[in-house]
């Protein structure tokens, strides 16, 4: 009997320590109309801003309260998912319904609020060489899709409701998938309420435990990227690249790595770029038999967050046959860890703010 007891006061001091650790899960919904202005960050689409675009931003968040260490880290983000609906005010540049994962980071005593999500977006009136050919900002129905938002930003100021206001930035592209693909980016204004879906109820944030720093010695990388793209020339066509890197990398700390290495790119949309130049524009002087490869070099920076990073790394052609938008080039994306070793990655590729492909890749760290 006495066994029996002992048991059960130690079943109890169990499960009495187990709820003291266990996070609820709590969500916060937000609804915000926005009303801006696209920015005229290329001339070619002036005669496409001839209004202000509206939409309305809608979101779910999941709040952190630091049951896990990367929580605590960065001062208990939420996640979530972003609905974005943004009317053009432009028939010719159409509507976007874009849906998007997000992290939403707090400052300023937990009032100041940064959303950065990254998604996809459908546009209902894409470049037609008969019936639209004045769209030359977005030239696919999908489009890559990215939105910033800085937010003032105050939860359960009234049974469980909110308020949010700030600005907003939207990003539309397919990252020359097909041409054309000039972009927008929209700014704007921003409006709306937030609702706690549990009414208001409050929970104390767990502090890390966890005092050790991060070491590790340096890290060998090998990565394989792919995808298709086409040049700017419009029907060209789209192909298959190939992309292999090698690198090695050096943890900071806990939240940062720094990064060198080596591209090696196949990007055949260039073989039609160097034989259509060759043919058609005999004054630049291109040989047909150009080689389309390039080699470059590059350093980078990663910044880990839970199994999730984010990546961004400049690099230089050190083998650079054809010229193509310059020497320098940049990416910018993120990775996913399965593992300590395994990962996959969804980058986009550019030279300065001239998109060239969105890359899937798959990689190992040693």
């Amino acid at each position: 009997m006495k066994r029996l007891l002992y048991l059960c006061v130690f079943f109890s001091f169990l499960s009495g320590f187990s709820q003291q650790k266990e996070i609820p899960k709590k969500y916060v919904l937000d609804a915000s109309q926005f009303y801006g202005s696209i920015l005229l960050h290329n001339t070619d689409i002036s005669h496409l801003i001839t209004n202000h675009p509206g939409g309305i931003i809608l979101g779910l968040n999941r709040k952190r309260f630091g049951n896990e260490e990367w929580e605590s880290l960065y001062g208990y983000p939420d996640t979530g998912f972003s609905f974005i609906y943004q009317n053009m005010n432009n028939s010719t540049l159409g509507e976007n319904f874009g849906l998007y994962a997000h992290y939403n980071f707090y400052f300023l005593k937990r009032n100041l609020q940064l959303r950065i999500g990254q998604g996809v977006a459908y546009n209902t009136n894409p470049y037609d060489k008969n019936n639209n050919f004045r769209n030359n900002a977005f030239g696919s129905h999908l489009l890559a899709s990215t939105v910033v938002m800085i937010n003032y930003h105050k939860e359960n100021l009234f049974s469980g409701l909110g308020l949010k206001a700030g600005l907003s930035l939207i990003h539309y592209s397919n990252a020359n998938f097909k041409a054309p693909n000039t972009s927008t980016n929209t700014m704007a204004l921003n409006v709306g309420l937030t609702y706690d879906l549990d009414g208001g109820d409050t929970h104390e944030f767990i502090a890390s435990e966890s005092k050790e720093k991060t070491t590790e010695p340096i890290r060998y990388n090998l990565a394989f990227r792919t995808g298709a793209n086409e040049s700017d020339i419009i029907n060209s066509g789209r192909y298959g690249f190939w992309i292999f890197s090698a690198y090695a990398d050096k943890r900071l700390g806990r939240k940062s790595a720094i990064q060198f290495g080596t591209d090696v790119f196949f990007s055949n949309f260039l073989k039609e770029l160097i034989r259509f130049q060759s043919i058609a524009f005999p004054e630049l002087d291109v040989a047909a038999d150009t080689d389309f490869k390039r080699v470059g070099l590059f350093v980078g920076h990663e910044l880990f967050i839970n199994k999730m990073s984010v990546i961004a790394q400049l690099g230089y052609y050190v083998y650079y046959p054809f010229d193509f938008e310059g020497r320098v080039y940049n990416r910018v994306g993120l990775k996913r860890y399965f593992g300590d070793k395994v990962f996959g990655a969804i980058t986009l590729k550019s030279h300065g703010a001239k998109a060239e492909t969105v890359e899937f890749g798959i990689g190992v760290r040693l």
